[in-house]
């Protein structure tokens, strides 16, 4: 399986949430996981908001920021450039999806055209569930 993951679904793999678990099981049987280049920093920003809120021990952040910087270089990192957002534009008013949701769903897209095969969107987000489906995405968790 081929598999891409935005921020609400990358971030089960970092802090211990509902859901946590079976992301953990699912992204195990992924060959390829593909991320955009803008979630690293969303995903640092949803750990540094949750300890900050007090949602996760201080100590528990710096450790999930020390496991994605080990695990980053080994994700297919998807680029964002002008095509991307282009496209990602376009689909925001298509679906009427916020801006880096957009750029998940254009990313997905992207990656499943350049290497031919069917790519998994793993999202947790309701808005992007639904357009990556009605774009013809097959998606994770199931509804």
């Amino acid at each position: 399986m081929i598999l891409y993951a935005d921020t609400s679904a990358l971030v089960k793999l970092f802090v211990v949430e509902e859901g946590s678990e079976a992301t953990w099981e699912f992204f195990r049987q992924a060959r390829l996981l593909g991320v955009s280049v803008p979630a690293r920093a969303e995903l640092g920003a949803a750990l540094a908001r949750a300890v900050h809120r007090g949602l996760i021990q201080e100590q528990e952040g710096i450790e999930a920021r020390r496991r994605l910087g080990e695990v980053w270089p080994t994700w297919v990192r998807i680029g964002v450039d002008e095509r991307l957002v282009a496209r990602a534009e376009t689909l925001a008013w298509e679906y009427g999806l916020r801006g880096y949701d957009a750029v998940h769903l254009a990313a997905a897209l992207l990656w499943q055209e350049r290497v031919g095969y069917p790519v998994v969107l793993a999202t947790f987000d309701a808005e992007l569930w639904q357009a990556a489906q009605r774009a013809g995405l097959e998606v994770w968790p199931g509804k």
